[in-house]
């Protein structure tokens, strides 16, 4: 199942963000022809004639096997398809491009969150606008889109239900530098990807209020701890979170400034309103808070610090008030 025919051939990647060009990037690197799919036909032709994302990856030039396009009719032929934009846009742009699109070529999630006013994953929505026959995938990991375009050592998870096809996709796509693990539990990835941006917010909310890497330390492993209940709530498998979609997502995004979730909650520690401290950036987090709060509460799943940057996010709680009521929780064991 999921094998293209014969006459498909190459990967097209919609989406010509940072990440999207990255992951262009990377599947040329793998040997594959690449068709870059973008909206806006300036953008494309300026990246086509520059070989570059002079917006989004400067200094970086685009792999010579990637052509940028807004022509719909250039994916039509490709074998799989790698779908990179916003969650919260990602049900509108696949509806708008399926019937394009070939009805056995794979389709790859690169979208990390939970639909808003939904509240559903990434694979839920795309079932729901492509139907559940057409074998879809999940990628997520610890990875800066720079340093994928850079060509730098970095490894991810790939996960589809159809275990061979999680390993065949995962083949396909490895290139050089560019490692792909595989599993077959796409609930457990979806949830990694997802949870750890709203956590990364938290954490960079401590380094913005100067409360010390001990605070630091102390919350991203308390944080990792509600992704593991709220994993096992939902079907995710714990050796899944342990890993690289996991804990290695979540220690990358909530200990650096590249990662704009940590350095919206940055800006948040440091007083910014939620709307400033977005800067006019994507900060998925923020959007997937309230989702990731809503779900975890149909299930009695206790998250503490999702709960906070969702206050926080909504402008509900100050800072100070929410890492009061954190400080104030009753004391309990570690393992509850």
């Amino acid at each position: 199942m999921g094998q293209a025919s014969d006459g498909a051939r190459g990967v097209a990647v919609i989406g010509g963000g940072a990440w999207g060009t990255a992951l262009a990037n990377a599947a040329a690197a793998a040997g594959h022809p690449v068709t870059l799919w973008l909206r806006d036909a300036e953008t494309a032709a300026r990246m086509q004639e520059s070989r570059a994302n002079a917006r989004y990856l400067p200094g970086i030039g685009l792999h010579e096997g990637v052509r940028a396009t807004t022509e719909t009719g250039a994916l039509a032929g490709a074998a799989t398809v790698l779908l990179v934009v916003p969650a919260q846009t990602l049900r509108g742009v696949l509806g708008t491009l399926a019937p394009v699109l070939r009805p056995d070529a794979p389709i790859v999630l690169c979208a990390k969150g939970i639909e808003r006013g939904s509240d559903s994953f990434m694979s839920v929505v795309a079932a729901e606008v492509i139907g559940p026959e057409r074998p879809v995938a999940v990628l997520s990991g610890p990875s800066f889109a720079v340093d994928v375009a850079r060509g730098l050592p970095t490894a991810v998870t790939l996960a589809c239900a159809d275990g061979r096809e999680a390993a065949r996709l995962s083949g396909l796509l490895s290139g050089p530098a560019f490692r792909l693990y595989h599993t077959d539990d796409v609930r457990g990835v979806e949830i990694g990807g997802a949870g750890k941006n709203v956590l990364a917010i938290a954490s960079g909310i401590v380094a913005g209020r100067g409360l010390g890497e001990s605070a630091r330390a102390a919350l991203i492993a308390r944080a990792f701890a509600e992704l593991m209940r709220f994993a096992r709530a939902y079907g995710g498998r714990a050796e899944t979170l342990m890993g690289l979609s996991g804990l290695g997502d979540l220690v990358l995004t909530a200990s650096s400034s590249q990662s704009r979730n940590f350095a919206f909650g940055e800006r948040l520690g440091k007083g910014a309103t939620p709307e400033d401290a977005a800067g006019g950036k994507l900060a998925e987090g923020a959007f997937t808070a309230a989702a990731l709060v809503g779900l975890a509460r149909a299930r009695a799943v206790e998250m503490p610090v999702a709960e906070a940057v969702a206050a926080v996010v909504a402008g509900e709680l100050t800072v100070d008030a929410a890492t009061s009521r954190l400080l104030s929780r009753p004391l309990k064991g570690e393992v509850e």
